[in-house]
């Protein structure tokens, strides 16, 4: 039944006649397959997607004080549990449309980042800002679980999101990082470098939850967007980045 409802949704979009911008809000970590699904969105419809990428607390920000958004894709729950509660997001539509994992990660090819790290690592460590994002939180988690919290607390080199953490590892300013495994995977594979995946037991679960904004509640081509981020092609795209789904 559900199917049939999207499929319909998009067979209704096809149809209408003005096809105005989708405009999106998109936490930085899923930049690579927000492009990807973007893309093949356009394909499938030719309606336009414009994304917007930042820490979902800084476009959570953004969305409260006025921008146009009409789509959230964010990297936790909190943020569009928040905008529901404030009235600027329409509460039927918020659902988890990934679960994140995260990464040690090195440029380095050929070594183990899980050895480097537990042996007695003494360089820079990049890790997102546990305040303001979740990845951030979750790297916190597995040093705490491997017990290097407090013994390299003094090295950590934080992003405000985790793009920039992301960054300081591909520039060589930290040769470690805590990072999403979105952005280093492509078609299930590290692409670059050498990582350990972290074990799911290390890190409360990172579920990313979309919601539908107040500015885009009238709109088909929002909702049909929306509709299409739950289809297999775009799980697949996903998928493809090392997300998972519940």
């Amino acid at each position: 039944m559900k199917s049939s409802l999207i499929y319909l949704s998009l067979l209704l979009l096809l149809a209408l006649p003005v096809r105005a911008d989708v405009l999106v809000a998109v936490a930085s970590n899923f930049t690579a397959p927000a492009q990807a699904i973007a893309a093949a969105f356009e394909q499938q419809t030719g309606q336009r997607v414009r994304l917007a990428f930042g820490a979902s607390g800084k476009l959570t920000a953004q969305i409260v004080q006025g921008a146009p958004f009409e789509i959230f894709l964010s990297a936790d729950q909190a943020k569009p549990e928040s905008l529901v509660a404030q009235g600027q997001a329409v509460p039927a539509s918020r659902f988890t449309y990934a679960m994140g994992k995260l990464v040690l990660w090195t440029v380095q090819d050929g070594v183990d980042p899980y050895q480097q790290l537990t042996q007695k690592y003494s360089a820079r460590l990049a890790l997102a800002d546990p305040r303001l994002a979740p990845y951030g939180l979750a790297a916190q988690q597995t040093l705490s679980a491997l017990n290097l919290l407090e013994s390299t607390r003094r090295q950590w080199v934080m992003g405000e999101n985790i793009s920039q953490t992301w960054q300081f590892v591909a520039t060589g300013n930290a040769p470690l990082g805590l990072v999403a495994l979105s952005q280093v995977m492509e078609n299930g594979q590290i692409v670059r470098g050498s990582g350990w995946v972290v074990p799911q037991a290390f890190y409360q679960s990172v579920r990313q939850d979309a919601v539908l904004l107040k500015k885009g509640a009238q709109s088909p081509a929002a909702q049909a967007f929306l509709q299409y981020l739950q289809q297999p092609p775009a799980q697949a795209i996903m998928q493809r980045f090392g997300y998972g789904f519940e």
